[in-house]
């Protein structure tokens, strides 16, 4: 089964974190993607080059000039450097852009309800490019940089819906997986309470954590995304700890419909 695998922006910042997963991501047999975030990195760079970060229900809000930062933290120094790992570990990675061989093509978002700048909802996946790298041997490396193929504009793209969105897409030439990974155990209960994993969310329940607090910012669009994937034919997602990435079933939250 093809794995497509989502990192969070708190262990890419951790380089022992970081380091471990990769190497724990590289061990895994058969086809796979990485699809990498970044963000906290590029507030640190946006903020010593003097532009505030502004968020928007846990989203990035990209004027002119954050485009510029995120492209070149996103798609320069964070893809190249988990490449670089994970050919030390043996495992032959490319990095991509969406722009890379039209890989992940998206239009951008409409300012109205709420604008958000030069950011990118995908429109499309380059699925023959992915399969022909995968003949090959490769394993694919995303950054979340995607383009509108119709002025060749580079657009931000949220990097958990470009893994929902590479994941729905592959899943129609086979079974695929989609795996969240980041700092927590899984989706908390409490997120004061790091054993209060929520092991299933089907739609009800997740409907009533919103509605009560309990789930907020970042983990909306996580979850959101990880319900369109599952709606659309993906076969598994779970969001889960990256330091379970290689166990079986690796833990965590599992998403049913």
């Amino acid at each position: 089964m093809l794995k497509v695998v989502k990192i969070g922006g708190n262990i890419v910042d951790n380089p022992e974190k970081l380091e471990r997963f990769l190497a724990d991501f590289a061990s895994l047999e058969g086809p796979k993607i990485l699809v990498h975030g970044g963000g906290k990195v590029a507030t640190t760079i946006s903020r010593a080059l003097g532009v505030e970060a502004r968020m928007i229900d846990g989203r990035r809000v990209t004027d002119e000039q954050t485009l510029r930062i995120v492209t070149m933290v996103y798609a320069g120094v964070i893809n190249k450097s988990i490449v670089a790992a994970l050919q030390s570990h043996g495992c032959n990675a490319v990095g991509l852009s969406g722009a890379d061989g039209r890989f992940v093509l998206s239009r951008r978002r409409s300012p109205v309800p709420v604008d958000y700048g030069f950011v990118g909802d995908p429109t499309g996946v380059n699925v023959e490019l992915a399969r022909a790298l995968f003949d090959r041997g490769a394993t694919i490396v995303v950054a979340p940089i995607t383009f509108d193929p119709t002025d060749g504009s580079l657009l931000n793209t949220n990097a958990d819906t470009v893994a929902s969105a590479i994941a729905v897409a592959m899943s129609a030439s086979g079974p695929t997986e989609l795996v969240y990974c980041f700092e927590k155990r899984g989706v908390l209960g409490d997120v004061e309470d790091e054993d209060s994993v929520i092991q299933c969310i089907d739609k009800v329940l997740y409907e009533s954590l919103k509605a009560s607090g309990a789930i907020f910012e970042g983990m909306l669009p996580k979850l959101d995304n990880a319900f369109r994937a599952i709606d659309l034919g993906v076969s598994s997602v779970v969001i889960c700890s990256a330091e379970n990435i290689a166990s079986q079933g690796y833990g965590g939250t599992r998403i049913t419909l």
